[in-house]
């Protein structure tokens, strides 16, 4: 009988997972001040580079098009690459960690990411940039699934405090990578692969402690949780609430990875469980979360671009992709809290998807003239992402049920994701211009409220067993 990637995720090492008494040392604080400030040193450079290599292509696209002779379909393709990099190898991580152990995994992540973006510059045509941009993707999705769990696993007595760092480190590299490749390239001597080149130096850099923090050999049961199967985008989930954003990662589900792990099997042990894919619930969710991730690839990858096209010079057009994603960072902290207090979260759905349609309205009527106030729309469209996140937490009752719908919803979603960036791409190519493109966008907000709306229902997986 086949499994579902969804399924394997929830129930990883179950053997490993049953409940056990308590082990000395086990889940506590670092040993010593020193070794607990290059774990908050490491946490915070990981999460720094855990999307220039994303942000800091956008800026520059049209430059590496004209250097690699690129298509805009194959520019298309690249810019769906994070989805399915995020949808692919993110199943990996927790089987790696399992094996090697979080730090020895993460710092090969690193290691990936660094390797990748040094090779990249130095491509001589399209498919061996593929290829390292490929490399230092899989590199993120790797890291960034299983930072949460770092930092459930080295810091239990500061989950909060520690994510906040993580997330404000995710913040500040999407953003930096969006606003200062541009300039950073011009006072470079203006060549973009020197200007995509530079990211590598963080990359290193963030290299550092971890190759001391690899030595840590994680157990099974703690690296192997169906928090470590969270996607690159996940907020922090615990108890129907979330934080999180476009640039901010987290758990969902929360316990412990041995806690959670254990949990979902509860469902299956006791026969009420439906398959999680003949949910509507979790259908309606994956939609949901596929859209969402669409609009915000689509944004990473072609937003500098249409600015550029409008006449907004390079280096603003950067500026503007940051604020689209800076957006996040507030309204991630205003919007969980207000939808763990509505029975339905549908209302919500509807405003983001209305701010979303407008913005895309705005940028085909006057997409110069009005585009900081486009880019601030846009950005606020694009939080559908941490009320996605709640709705996860709210639309099941148990651990259990929170682990198979997220594992379900955002590997489902990410799939989705990826052939909305490629078409755009396909679309600008063939049509020479922005307005069938952006079309597309504003009709992809027409199925994602849908979606939102009956996932918004005041429902959870155990209604339907």
């Amino acid at each position: 009988m086949q499994t579902s990637p969804s399924d394997n995720l929830a129930t990883l090492d179950t053997a490993s997972s049953a409940p056990r008494p308590a082990e000395p040392g086990r889940a506590r604080r670092p040993a010593s001040p020193w070794r607990g400030r290059v774990m908050a040193a490491g946490l915070l450079l990981a999460a720094l580079n855990l999307r220039p290599a994303v942000t800091s292509l956008g800026p520059l696209l049209e430059e590496v098009r004209d250097g690699l002779g690129m298509s805009g379909t194959v520019a298309g393709v690249l810019t769906s690459v994070p989805a399915a990099c995020f949808a692919i190898f993110g199943l990996t991580a927790p089987r790696l960690a399992r094996r090697w152990g979080l730090g020895a995994v993460v710092c090969a992540g690193l290691a990936a990411i660094a390797t990748g973006l040094v090779l990249r510059p130095l491509a001589g045509g399209t498919m061996v940039f593929l290829a390292a941009s490929g490399l230092a993707l899989a590199g993120i999705a790797v890291s960034n699934i299983l930072m949460p769990v770092i930092v459930k696993r080295w810091f239990p007595d500061r989950v909060g405090a520690m994510t906040g760092l993580y997330s404000m480190g995710l913040s500040l590299g999407t953003a930096a990578a969006a606003a200062a490749t541009v300039p950073m390239t011009d006072a470079l001597g203006g060549s973009w692969r020197v200007g995509l080149g530079v990211w590598a130096l963080v990359a290193v850099v963030a290299l550092v402690p971890w190759l001391f923090l690899a030595r840590d050999r994680t157990s099974g049961s703690e690296a192997g949780g169906p928090e470590a199967g969270r996607s690159a985008e996940s907020g922090t989930v615990t108890g129907g609430s979330a934080s999180g954003g476009p640039a901010s990662g987290g758990s969902a589900a929360g316990g412990s990875g041995a806690d959670a792990s254990a949990a979902a099997e509860a469902p299956a042990a006791d026969g009420t469980a439906i398959p999680i894919t003949r949910s509507p619930i979790a259908w309606a969710m994956a939609v949901f979360f596929g859209f969402q991730a669409t609009a915000a690839y689509i944004s990473m990858g072609w937003m500098p671009q249409i600015f550029r096209d409008a006449g907004v010079s390079a280096s603003t057009s950067g500026v503007l992709l940051a604020v689209v994603m800076a957006m996040g960072v507030p309204l991630a902290f205003v919007l969980p809290r207000l939808a763990a207090r509505l029975r339905h979260q549908g209302v919500l759905v509807v405003i983001l998807g209305v701010f979303g349609l407008v913005g895309y309205a705005g940028l085909w009527l006057a997409p110069a003239e009005g585009a900081w106030a486009w880019a601030v729309l846009l950005g606020v469209a694009n939080c559908a992402f941490p009320l996605a996140l709640t709705m996860i937490g709210m639309r099941a009752r148990t651990h259990a049920g929170v682990a198979r719908l997220s594992a379900f919803a955002q590997s489902i979603g990410y799939l989705l994701s990826i052939p909305g960036p490629l078409l755009v791409g396909v679309l600008y190519q063939h049509s020479g211009g922005w307005g069938q493109p952006i079309a597309l966008m504003a009709g992809f907000m027409v199925p994602q409220i849908v979606a939102g709306v009956l996932a918004g229902r005041d429902r959870t997986l155990e209604d339907e067993a």
